[in-house]
């Protein structure tokens, strides 16, 4: 997997089936790695350095001097390094959730095409140019609802009828998921070409990860959550946030110090290392930090970590923490012509599910006393009511700072401040209602591939618009939750195709494009790439919203 990825230097991530040296070939020159091993598999993250901004080169991969990649049969293009041209507007796709079933018929009936492999296609025939980054946002792999194939690697270890069933167990089998996940040629070939970028949410671990304190100790009192955090935070070390890491990133890094202060001739085995690593991370959350910042010239992005680094203390009860809450307050300021912000969970829910969550959290908090607060808590994991408005301290920190850096009180405004998301299983844009200074917006892209089924998006869709709302706020009024410091509206959507959104910069404003996979005249194998919806934002706030899509299912 081609990751990280500057001006001049690039990070590419391999998994190898033993201990050995890996090189990277491109435009005459080489770079080495030795592998590093992790509960008997192998890794090597090879940087590559020294390069000139704006330029494309193919690129080898080889193992003991021998070629594994690309394959001497490949369908695909020569897999390429492009480095960032400074000052070219900047293009992210970026999406969530994606289940890791077959591309055949059964597989696209049950789960819908795949929207990343119908633009890796796309790519690959030329009909969509390249964007400067995938940004995946949460529930790459699912640890707790798994696949036949995922199942039937489980029976061949062990008994799947004990806990904890169907579900994960350890490093071998987050291994196998990750496998299953990125190892589809299409996708593998496009992952080996764009850069990626990546943030957990719950279920790359499970179901409701951290939803509430009496949540974490319903897991921990289990028999086997303690295997399932150590791997599952391992696990996402290794195949996701190292190559997350800019190269001055990884350098200061504690797990990766170990690999390259490693000055033996035999292979680094990191397996205690790192499981000591992640049972801290779980037990410490303020000890480690899974958010980033990247800088696309004028355009910033920041990745923020909505999972590990949540205060459950009923008390002090937050989505973040204070060391990431003050994290995220240095990185926001102005200055930008856009400010990307990347949570898995969406910042600003349809208003009518807001200010559902807002009360649910005020009474299982105690607002209308202990009963209540017993069903407020079965309610909340019931029907995942624990995001960003179910935090209000976190709510209303992160809306004055956003507030802000729009209003210009923290340098020149940019023309927005946008939530990118993902978790909710449908997509919508939504705009914060507001007379001067930067916009506010939130765009998701969920499910890249994991449709809702019908009965539940009339649900999502009841739960979250028309008498939602006054209904919602009434209640949220009703335990004394402080209103939002501003109103939002959607301004597209719902819809609940499986997508994979671009954002584009340019001079006329940023815009916003839905795309899904359609399967033609029987060809599963071969979806093609349709647009769902697009809406610019034009860079001049008197300028109304452009919208365009086709009918929305």
């Amino acid at each position: 997997m081609l990751r990280f990825v500057d001006e001049t230097s690039a990070s590419i991530w391999v998994e190898t089936r033993a201990d050995c040296r890996v090189t990277v070939e491109a435009g005459g020159r080489e770079w080495h790695a030795r592998t590093f091993a992790v509960h008997g598999h192998h890794y090597a993250l090879v940087e590559v350095d020294g390069l000139e901004p704006g330029t494309e080169r193919p690129y080898e991969v080889r193992i003991e001097g021998r070629r594994v990649w690309p394959e001497a049969d490949s369908a695909y293009p020569p897999p390429v390094i492009a480095t960032r041209t400074p000052g070219r507007p900047a293009r992210i796709a970026f999406g969530s959730c994606r289940t890791s079933v077959s591309h055949d018929r059964h597989g696209n009936r049950t789960h819908g095409v795949d929207s990343l492999r119908a633009f890796a296609l796309a790519v690959a025939d030329g009909r969509a140019d390249r964007p400067d980054l995938l940004l995946f946002l949460g529930d790459q792999v699912y640890a707790d609802s798994t696949s036949k194939e995922m199942q039937d690697f489980i029976r061949r270890r062990r008994d799947i009828h004990e806990e904890p069933g169907k579900e994960l167990k350890d490093y071998e089998e987050y291994g196998h998921l990750y496998q299953l996940a990125w190892s589809d040629g299409a996708n593998r070939w496009l992952m080996s070409t764009l850069p990626s970028a990546m943030i957990f949410d719950d279920h790359d671990i499970r179901d409701d990860w951290n939803a509430s304190l009496d949540w974490k100790r319903k897991m921990e009192a289990t028999s086997w959550w303690h295997g399932r955090i150590v791997a599952g935070l391992a696990s996402y070390w290794v195949y996701q946030h190292l190559g997350n890491l800019s190269p001055g990133a990884r350098a200061s890094d504690e797990v990766w110090r170990r690999i390259i202060d490693h000055d033996g001739t035999d292979e680094l085995d990191l397996t205690d290392v790192l499981d000591e690593f992640a049972e801290r991370c779980d037990a410490e959350p303020d000890g480690y930090g899974w958010s980033y910042c990247r800088d696309f010239d004028d355009v910033r992005l920041v990745v923020v970590d909505s999972r590990v680094a949540r205060d459950l203390t009923p008390s002090a009860r937050g989505l973040l923490d204070a060391q990431e809450l003050e994290w995220l307050d240095e990185q926001m300021h102005g200055g930008f012509r856009h400010v990307l912000v990347a949570s898995s969970l969406p910042f600003l829910l349809p208003l009518g599910l807001h200010h559902v969550e807002a009360w649910d959290e005020a009474i299982a908090q105690g607002a209308w006393g202990r009963p209540a607060a017993w069903i407020g808590e079965r309610l909340r994991q019931a029907v995942d009511l624990e995001h960003w408005a179910a935090f209000q301290n976190s709510f209303q920190a992160v809306a004055r700072i956003v507030t802000e850096v729009a209003d210009g009180d923290r340098g020149p405004a940019p023309q927005t401040v946008t939530f990118l998301s993902g978790d909710v299983h449908y997509s919508f844009l939504a705009e914060v209602e507001r007379d001067s200074g930067g916009r506010i917006l939130q765009a998701v892209c969920s499910p890249v591939r994991n449709p809702l089924p019908r009965l539940l998006r009339w649900f999502a869709v009841v739960m979250s618009y028309g008498v939602a709302t006054p209904i919602g706020a009434l209640a949220a009024r009703s335990v004394k939750v402080p209103d939002p410091p501003f109103r939002w509206r959607t301004v597209k959507g719902p819809w609940f195709d499986n997508n994979l959104a671009l954002l584009e910069d340019g001079p006329g404003g940023l815009t916003l494009t839905w795309h899904t996979g359609v399967v033609d005249h029987g060809d599963e194998r071969h979806p093609r790439l349709e647009e769902v919806a697009s809406v610019t934002v034009p860079a001049r706030r008197e300028a109304a919203l452009v919208s365009r899509g086709r009918s929305l299912r």
